[in-house]
């Protein structure tokens, strides 16, 4: 008998579709900015509403990090490069 579980095929074609989705932006957390400077700069920058932008200050003060947005390398640089310019830290993952 196998002990291995069933796995459809159609799930490992979705995980599949999620692992080729894109990069993320991450902030990483820092000891210099509040919390309602990076909110504002998540807002202004990668279009977050207030509520989604305050729910990522608070998991990069408390994991000190923050996946803040997924998208194509081209779409990410561009607010990567404006939270640089506000000096908050981030980096483009793929």
């Amino acid at each position: 008998m196998n002990d291995k579980p069933y796995t459809s095929p159609q799930v490992d074609d979705e995980a599949d579709v999620l692992e080729d989705s894109g990069c993320s932006l991450v902030l990483y957390n820092d000891d210099v900015h509040t919390f309602d400077y990076v909110i504002k700069a998540l807002v202004d920058i990668c279009r977050h509403t207030e509520e989604q932008a305050e729910q990522c200050a608070i998991l990069v003060h408390c994991h000190g990090s923050c996946t803040v947005k997924h998208g194509a390398y081209s779409d990410l640089l561009p607010m990567h490069t404006a939270l640089l310019d506000k000096q908050l830290t981030s980096e483009i993952q793929e």
